[in-house]
């Protein structure tokens, strides 16, 4: 008898590349673990360990056998979800009063040190001439189990992509009934108290466990140089926040960075939002030193900046002899695109965004744009082909006229950019649609992210959850 059946030997009368399509469609199917495959022969391990491999999860448990696990597959591995969980805690220490049981526990910030430390030294024995994305996530899974059920902490790919999205809903909606952290019948019946909150959006290492800045100087420098990461993503599901002096510190030791996706909060208290501005500002100041910039945004090819600075404040502070010789995409947030903004001041900074896009002789597109609850607007400036009409869009939950002066402004740009002129499109969008500022960014339709793909869609779907909308 023959040692080959008759299917292995139907399998192999098959040309490779419709056997390499059929291994790729069936390893595709929602809910297929792929490693176990990899066992088969040689040509399914050729097709599973690029999947298996691109996208690790790596927790501080795991640190230790990283380096073995990985070791003959380094050249696959695109992305590193380095997820940090905390300690769990009960309905004693969801929201209490006591500033001391509401910090930031020792026992945490040394688990981040430590695996920080591990992580670093890792990863500064690689090879650094490919690209390497290193995705920070800092939660504990307590965090969904008391006030916030809506919670998720997934890894950077979409709903879509991963087929999760109804998986994940059901679930949520499972522990929606708990009236003590003010759930009933799937939906928020009332909003967590501030102690509630304030557990939630810690700020992480905030008064430790460092005795002096010194101690806190010496650590971060004990962390190697690792020239393998390219870009660091720390995405909205971060509810703690980073010290912006421990970020530029993060970033220093990543001398080949060529990305930052960085997704934070605004301050729940007004009155510490310029504090947080002006430390997001050193920050900012900080990575250009780093890299003997005079200013971080000049050598960009890419630039979004959503709150955290005004686009009106951005265009002011320019200088008349800036020049952006690499810009391609620039996006921005107004608060001055709101409905009963006056009308002046509205037209002045869209004025000083055309005065900047002189400036910017590689410039494709330009968005400016604001959203909230019930509210949003989208100016943005196309770049045509030489010779052809720019397109200046304008879409949002109400109609924003241009004053002659922006639109001549514009013109002026276009045939700065080769083009003949300008041509204006205008959409108005139903408000209902517009539950948040997640929702007013789907209408948007933004030419590029502003945030990443699986970060809009848990802003909406937290809003839907927190609605009892799910359906």
């Amino acid at each position: 008898m023959s040692s080959e059946s008759g299917s292995e030997r139907s399998w192999h009368r098959l040309p490779p590349e419709i056997r390499h399509q059929i291994l790729q469609s069936f390893l595709g199917q929602d809910g297929c673990r792929q490693a176990p495959y990899a066992t088969v022969s040689r040509e399914w391990q050729a097709v599973v360990e690029p999947r298996t491999f691109a996208r690790i999860r790596l927790t501080p448990s795991r640190i230790e056998e990283f380096e073995s696990m990985v070791h003959r597959n380094r050249a696959l591995v695109r992305s590193i979800w380095l997820c940090l969980e905390l300690m769990e805690y009960d309905c004693y220490m969801c929201a209490p009063m006591d500033p001391l049981l509401r910090g930031f526990r020792n026992t945490d910030s040394f688990m981040i040190m430590v695996s920080l430390l591990d992580v670093f030294t890792a990863l500064s024995r690689w090879d650094s001439r490919g690209s390497l994305q290193l995705d920070i996530s800092i939660y504990s899974v307590s965090d969904s189990e008391h006030w916030f059920k809506y919670l998720t902490f997934e890894p950077d790919v979409s709903f879509e992509e991963s087929g999760r999205r109804g998986r994940v809903e059901r679930a949520i909606q499972a522990k929606c009934d708990d009236w003590h952290h003010g759930w009933r019948g799937g939906r928020r019946r009332f909003a967590p108290d501030r102690w509630a909150i304030s557990k939630i959006f810690n700020d992480m290492m905030g008064n430790g466990p460092f005795a002096e800045d010194g101690q806190e100087h010496e650590y971060w420098h004990l962390l190697p140089l690792v020239p393998a990461v390219t870009s660091v993503l720390l995405r909205q599901q971060n509810r703690r926040r980073w010290k912006p002096t421990a970020l530029a510190s993060i970033f220093a030791r990543l001398p080949r960075l060529r990305e930052v996706h960085y997704e934070p909060w605004r301050e729940w208290v007004h009155t510490q939002q310029a504090s947080t501005d002006e430390c997001m500002r050193s920050l900012l100041e900080s990575l250009a030193l780093s890299r003997a910039l005079a200013s971080a945004s000049l050598l960009l090819e890419h630039l979004s900046a959503s709150f955290m600075v005004d686009a009106s404040h951005f265009f002011a502070a320019r200088e008349p002899t800036w020049r952006w010789r690499n810009l391609t995409w620039l996006a921005l947030t107004s608060r001055l695109l709101t409905p009963d903004q006056d009308s002046e001041t509205t037209e002045d900074m869209l004025q000083a965004a055309a005065g900047a896009a002189m400036a910017m002789r590689k410039l494709e597109t330009m968005e400016i744009w604001n959203g909230s609850e019930g509210l949003a607007m989208v100016f943005r400036y196309q770049r045509a082909p030489a010779r052809e009409l720019a397109v200046i869009t304008m879409r949002g939950t109400w109609e924003l006229a241009l004053h002659p002066a922006v639109v001549n402004a514009w013109e002026v740009v276009a045939r700065r950019h080769c083009c003949y002129g300008c041509t204006f499109e205008t959409e108005l969008l139903d408000a209902a649609a517009v539950a948040s500022y997640g929702d007013a960014i789907h209408c948007l339709r933004l030419s590029n992210p502003v945030l990443r793909p699986i970060s809009l869609e848990q802003i909406r779907m937290e809003q839907r959850i927190r609605d009892g909308s799910v359906q």
